[in-house]
């Protein structure tokens, strides 16, 4: 992985959204499984189309091209992101990648939290070098209200499950709510994910010591990350609980981090 930007480095700018059509047909216009079923998320399921490439369907109503788009805009500037192939209405064709996400790995080998909190950091501040371009929509909390003015690219949910450590290094997926805006907000918002999401991808014999997980790679995130999340904490949290992929659990552990954030600031720790 390249080294981290200098803080004073100039923002990288390389044009603006513009759609393009590629047409993958066959495989997009089926109604069914496209091939076999590689995993599913909140929103999305990942079928595996052959020739190295997988697909990325959407579940809920979403213009896949935008994201496409943003991807090869990020890939142009240097950002590592998985190549696109094409993208219709809410399917994405994009390369396969080798290698496990970054929270299998962890949920594999603990002690590797330094290494693996430096390098979330690292990719937050790369991502934040790079100036959003024009058609992005500003981040906003689900009421229209700004969540912190800036110009940076923010992916809004960068955390070790979007992380995919390959063999040409970490490679980050999953841009459908990126959004412009100041780099904290993206810091605080993955800070505050990674302090309340729930654990069922976690193995259950690291379970009874997940809080403590939370805490170490937390508290290393926010030490090596360059922009602080402090200042955008209780908005970050408040913005996560109204998100509708959000469970209530995780709505809880939210609130009480947004009370702590807006009445002691730093003292806002995972619980």
């Amino acid at each position: 992985m390249s080294a981290r930007p200098d803080s004073g480095a100039r923002r990288s700018t390389v044009g603006s959204l513009e759609p393009r059509v590629l047409h993958y047909g066959s495989v997009m216009s089926s109604t069914g499984a496209p091939g076999p079923l590689l995993g599913t998320g909140r929103t999305a399921d990942v079928f595996d189309v052959g020739r190295d490439r997988v697909l990325r369907r959407y579940r809920v109503p979403i213009d896949a091209t935008v994201e496409a788009e943003l991807m090869r805009y990020l890939a142009a500037a240097g950002f590592p992101v998985p190549e696109v192939y094409d993208a219709d209405g809410r399917d994405l064709v994009l390369e396969r990648l080798d290698g496990p996400d970054m929270l299998a790995e962890l949920g594999r080998r603990p002690w590797l939290i330094p290494r693996h909190a430096r390098t979330l950091a690292d990719l937050h501040d790369q991502l934040h070098q790079i100036t959003a371009p024009a058609g992005l929509p500003a981040a906003a909390g689900r009421d229209g209200t700004a969540l912190g003015a800036g110009t940076a690219v923010l992916h809004l949910d960068l955390h070790p499950a979007n992380v995919m450590l390959t063999r040409r290094g970490p490679v980050v997926i999953d841009w459908v709510g990126a959004r412009a805006g100041a780099p904290g907000v993206d810091v605080a918002m993955a800070y505050v994910i990674l302090a309340t999401a729930d654990t069922d991808l976690i193995p259950l014999w690291l379970r009874p010591v997940i809080r403590w997980l939370r805490t170490a790679y937390c508290g290393r995130f926010a030490a090596a990350v360059r922009d602080s999340p402090w200042p955008h904490l209780a908005s970050a949290a408040r913005a996560r609980i109204a998100d509708m992929n959000t469970r209530p659990a995780e709505a809880a552990r939210l609130q009480r981090i947004a009370e702590r954030a807006e009445h002691g600031g730093e003292s806002a720790r995972p619980s």
